[in-house]
Formats: C-alpha cells, sequence, structure tokens
C-alpha cells in the first residue's frame, strides 16, 4: 500500500485493527452498497439494477444568459440516468449485448425552474418491461445545498428497446421486473398499448418537409410571424455524441431540440424565457455517426401566456447521399416568457399566414385547451 509519509504508532494500531476487524467480518463491496442504496425503500417490485440516481451539480455553462438552467440540460440528464439503468436491467441474463436506444419520451413538465448552485439528484426506476421494451419513470430534483430546501423539478417517462451490439437493427428480448401487485402490472401495460399507437401514429402524420429557414439576404419577415422566428441548428454528429454502438444519445437530441425552441420563443417575444413542458418526444429512426442533424422549431400555437413549437429533427449521411434525408425526432415544446422575478409575462400574439399555419395553429390550440383540462382535473383529485 503505497502512503504519502510515516504514521504515528497510535495510527499504526488503529490501522492493524481494522484490518484484523475486517478478517473477521468482511465488508461489503462497494457495488453491493450502491446496489443497496439503489434499491433502498422500492418496496417488493425492486430489483438489483432497477434503479439508478445521478447528482451533479448546475454551472453557469447549464444555463441562460439569466441564471435559469436550460431544459435540453436537464432533458439530457434524464435519458442519461434512463440510458444506465435501462441497459444494466437488460444485460443481466446471459445472450447478446446491448444499449438500450430511447424511443420516445412521454409528455414531460417543468414544475419548477432549477438555477446555477443547485445540485440536481436525477433518480430513474423501470416500471414496466414488455417482451421488447422498457419503461424507465424519472424524478428530477433541484437542491439548494445551502439552505438545504428541495424541489420537485420534473418528471418524465420514457420508454426504450435493446438494440444488439452486434446488429443495431436487431431488437433484443427485455428481462421480466417482478411487480408489487397486479395492478401495477395491469397499469403498465396500459401505458404500454398507449404510447405504441400513438407513436405509430404520430409517424404516419409527420411526413410534411419542414420548409428552410429564412434567408439572411431575403426582405425581414415581419414581427411575430412564424417565419420571423423560425430557426435552424445544423450539427455535425461526433463521436462524444454517440453510444459505443456510434449511435446518438436520445438526450443529445433533446438538448438541441431545446436549444432551437429556445431560440424561436426568445425570438417571438424578446424576453428571457424557459422551457414549460414537452408534448412526446417520438425517436422515429437512429442517427449514426457521422451524420448531419438539422434540427428546426417553428411556432404553432400561442396563448396569452406560453409557446408552443414544432421541432422536427432531420438526419442525412455526410458521406453517402444516396442514403437520402430522413426525419429522425419530433415534439412540441412549451415555452413561456418570464420577468426579472421569473413571474409569467403576456406573450404577444401570432400572426398567423396561411391556411397551412392556421391548420397548425388551431391543433396546437386543441392540444393547449387538452392539456390545460387534464391539468385542472390531476388538481382537483390531489386536493
Amino acid at each position: 500500500m503505497h502512503r504519502s509519509g510515516p504514521l504515528s504508532s497510535k495510527a499504526a494500531d488503529e490501522v492493524d485493527r481494522t484490518a484484523a476487524a475486517a478478517m473477521g467480518k468482511q465488508r461489503p463491496s462497494q457495488s453491493q452498497q450502491v446496489s443497496r442504496e439503489v434499491c433502498s425503500g422500492g418496496g417488493p417490485e425492486c430489483q438489483q439494477g432497477s434503479k439508478i440516481q445521478l447528482s451533479r451539480v448546475m454551472r453557469p455553462d447549464d444555463a441562460n444568459i439569466k441564471g435559469n438552467i436550460h431544459g435540453g440540460i436537464i432533458l439530457k440528464m434524464i435519458e442519461e440516468a434512463g440510458g444506465i439503468v435501462g441497459t444494466r436491467h437488460c444485460n443481466t441474463l446471459n445472450g447478446d449485448r446491448c444499449w438500450v436506444a430511447l424511443v420516445r419520451v412521454e409528455k414531460t413538465e417543468f414544475l419548477f425552474p432549477v438555477f446555477i448552485g443547485e445540485v440536481v439528484h436525477v433518480s430513474a426506476e423501470i416500471t414496466y418491461t414488455s417482451k421488447h421494451s422498457l419503461e424507465v419513470q424519472v424524478k428530477v430534483v433541484a437542491e439548494n445545498i445551502l439552505t438545504g430546501t428541495k424541489k420537485l423539478a420534473n418528471k418524465a417517462a420514457l420508454w426504450y428497446v435493446p438494440c444488439s451490439l452486434q446488429n443495431a437493427d436487431k431488437i433484443l428480448e427485455v428481462p421480466p421486473i417482478t411487480y408489487a401487485n397486479a395492478e401495477r402490472e395491469e397499469e403498465g401495460r396500459k401505458r404500454y398499448e398507449a404510447q405504441k399507437i400513438e407513436r405509430h401514429e404520430t409517424k404516419a402524420r409527420l411526413e410534411e418537409a419542414m420548409p428552410p429557414p429564412p434567408n439572411p439576404e431575403d426582405a425581414p419577415k415581419e414581427r411575430h410571424t412564424v417565419g420571423f422566428s423560425q430557426s435552424s441548428l445544423i450539427h455535425l454528429v461526433g463521436p462524444s455524441d454517440c453510444t459505443i454502438d456510434d449511435y446518438v444519445y436520445g438526450g443529445v437530441t433533446m438538448k438541441l431540440m431545446d436549444e432551437v425552441a429556445g431560440i424561436v420563443s426568445a425570438r417571438h417575444c424578446n424576453t428571457n424565457i424557459v422551457t414549460a413542458s414537452v408534448d412526446a418526444i417520438n425517436f422515429h429512426r437512429k442517427i449514426r455517426k457521422g451524420c448531419v442533424v438539422t434540427v428546426t422549431g417553428r411556432l404553432t400555437f400561442v396563448s396569452n401566456k406560453s409557446m408552443e413549437i414544432e421541432v422536427l429533427v432531420d438526419a442525412a449521411s455526410l458521406v453517402n447521399e444516396e442514403k437520402g434525408r430522413y426525419r429522425a425526432v419530433s415534439a412540441f415544446f412549451t415555452f413561456i416568457s418570464l420577468d426579472k422575478d421569473n413571474k409569467p409575462l403576456p406573450v404577444p400574439p401570432l400572426k398567423i399566414e396561411g391556411e397551412d399555419e392556421q391548420r397548425r395553429f388551431e391543433e396546437g390550440k386543441a392540444r393547449y385547451l387538452q392539456n390545460k383540462a387534464k391539468r385542472l382535473a390531476d388538481k382537483e383529485r390531489q386536493q
């Protein structure tokens, strides 16, 4: 054992006593300690490796200029926790080694803003498994380490499928979990069936191409129109964006999507903006290392104090143009405008131009009213 300096006789005696005690009673390994901590309080359905918690302090480069942590940073942490617990679980059986690919994130509410200096704790737990997919539910708690106060900042449900490391197109079977009771299993099965239907419906209606962003050389668009705020980011997928199988992490894509949605909403209202919620994020196709992704956002609906932004991710191989460009991910983000005290501000109305924009506005309004009714119903049940 390497020592930085000589021990005193008293310290040496203490080391000898500790070593002797260890000979009589073997201390649990670090991995065993972690397993117990991960599963503590989990109830009968908790299995080794079915839970995990990640924590880190929020830094200035995680935030906007007002000190609010970007929603994309939180989404990336959520996916990292879900990916770890899902991959670990799916490799508990003998057979092909695999990694889990994110295929869907259910509607996610950003309950409270997170600020620089707070510690974010992300807890992920596998709550349902089908033959070829698994659901991971995640909670995000922000802690002010100066005062000890904690707040539930976010909750999310993610769906993954295990892909073989030998063949990324091969979907493997998921090891089953043990449920606390039959009701828990049935609730999970209903969630599974519902998301599967919605995912297929979303994919079917998202074939329309997103128009290119305005050319800076063209005449400027009128303020508060869809064309004025529409924005795109172009990103070359590198090794640091990818899993060990050279496919993009879902969290990396979600972070880019949140950035684009933030640019769109900031251009529309010219104030401090934060992510309020994200409707279901659907991952239609994988994105491989070396692809160029184009992430485009446009306003679809504006209420008195919120903005809905449709964000679409298209991918294309940089070296093989014959494969063509394809739609990889889609989602609707909702942003709100804040004043200096982080209170919601009114949002400028959206100026509609053309039948397509009017149709998307009405569809967005329907989603807004549906989500508002659901929030009110949930609030009444909790009272």
